[in-house]
């Protein structure tokens, strides 16, 4: 495929290529997400109501479930979720914070070794002004990292490439999930 040089375009001419992912505006202007923080409006909410598949949904527990991040920063990127809709880790009830915690932990272990993570990040942002996408609904981030993952694109180009389709890695983590 012949790339077009950029020198060819109106502006002040550079050295970059650009990658376009126009597929991450739905992300970028909030296309999926809540209008309100009303629970009728969470995605988080709606998930167990749906099928596993059309919700995500990787394992459901009694107090939490986990389910794939429908805009992943690593192939494997899953959420554990409270079922009830509260926003603030203090709020959660000790049944629900054991029960993330368990899901945590064997999310890990699955991710360990179903597809070969060698490294985490854990982390719940709380409140929109820490960087929370859905900030009414409490949620852990479980992101695998694999050793030579953060190349140059994500510093660079501000593109993650994440190289395995969301379904495939659902399909793997349920496969392995009463396995591991």
């Amino acid at each position: 495929m012949e790339v077009e040089s950029s020198l060819q375009f109106a502006g002040v001419p550079d050295a970059f290529q650009r990658l376009w992912t126009p597929h991450r505006m739905a992300y970028v202007e909030g296309e999926e997400k809540p209008a309100t923080t009303s629970s009728c409006d969470c995605p988080f909410c709606r998930a167990p109501s749906l099928s596993d598949e059309e919700g995500l949904i990787v394992h459901r527990g009694e107090h939490a479930f986990v389910l794939m991040n429908l805009f992943p920063y690593n192939s494997g990127h899953l959420l554990v979720c409270p079922y009830r809709h509260i926003s603030l880790y203090p709020d959660i009830s000790v049944e629900e914070r054991n029960e993330i915690a368990e899901l945590t932990v064997r999310a890990m272990e699955v991710l360990t070794t179903a597809v070969g993570a060698q490294g985490f990040n854990l982390g719940m942002n709380q409140g929109e002004v820490a960087g929370a996408g859905i900030a009414a609904h409490l949620h852990q981030h479980v992101v695998p990292r694999y050793k030579g993952d953060a190349n140059f694109l994500p510093v660079i180009g501000q593109t993650k490439a994440v190289p395995q389709l969301i379904e495939d890695a659902r399909q793997i983590l349920v496969e392995n999930w009463e396995r591991v």
